[in-house]
């Protein structure tokens, strides 16, 4: 920041340590001194619009995130019979949907009951765009009517979207580094002609859930003709297709 010429706004500061709860519990380091500036410990901060907390739960991102999908579903409620479908459907689209979507890869491996909460905003949503009622159910047919992918889904087809991109050059290299093909291992195996990736081991739930691991798992459960695919706007088209049925 010194070479930069920039200064430390501390009221924009938030200094998060990272780990399991009962080793922060036993921090009593409540704030940091950075040059002139003091800079609170706290237990949850933003970074470019992801709510991150010290045990990585997501769990105040997801509060985040539906809070501001039901004040959008609120505002939208009373105009919405004055819209057709398409148009009800662009205006969620706009205001909730793209809410949701925006960096969902750091939701792989969440609780179900964090998940849950996300799924009920969709639900709420699709029932205003499509009139149905509260009490009514809303199955799979009318997400898929209105091509809408369930959350797990949607946060499978993000994941499966960036290893296409690491695989073929056009993602950046600190993701393109944690994506390889077993065909690019020195041993010759039969799975290198399936373009199934090689999944780095690991011993903690927190480290099932980073790209490296996540990304080529989900990559390796779809089929080997989706996989083998080259063009990216045909691999989404052909993905989304998949993870619906």
């Amino acid at each position: 920041m010194s070479a930069s010429r920039l200064r430390l706004n501390p009221s924009k500061a938030v200094v998060l340590w990272l780990g399991s709860q009962h080793i922060i519990d036993k921090l009593d380091v409540h704030e940091v001194q950075v040059l002139s500036s003091t800079v609170k410990v706290d237990s949850s901060g933003r970074d470019l619009g992801v709510v991150v907390d010290s045990w990585l739960t997501m769990s105040d991102h997801v509060a985040s995130v539906c809070r501001s999908a039901y004040y959008y579903l609120r505002q939208i409620r009373p105009v919405v019979q004055s819209l057709t479908v398409d148009a009800a459907k662009t205006l969620v689209q706009a205001c909730i949907a793209s809410h949701m979507d925006y960096c969902n890869a750091v939701l792989h491996g969440m609780t179900d009951n964090l998940l849950q909460r996300l799924q009920s905003v969709q639900n709420a949503a699709a029932r205003l765009v499509t009139r149905t009622g509260r009490c009514e159910h809303i199955i799979q047919s009318v997400l898929r009517e209105l091509h809408w992918l369930p959350i797990r889904r949607s946060v499978e087809f993000k994941i499966a979207t960036l290893v296409f991109k690491a695989l073929n050059g056009l993602a950046p290299p600190y993701l393109v580094d944690d994506c390889n093909l077993v065909s690019d291992d020195i041993r010759r195996l039969r799975s290198a002609v399936s373009f199934m990736c090689a999944v780095p081991r690991t011993r903690t739930r927190l480290g099932d859930r980073s790209f490296a691991v996540a990304g080529q798992r989900v990559w390796n459960y779809l089929p080997t003709a989706l996989r083998a695919v080259e063009d990216y706007e045909q691999f989404k088209k052909l993905l989304k297709t998949h993870l619906f049925d």
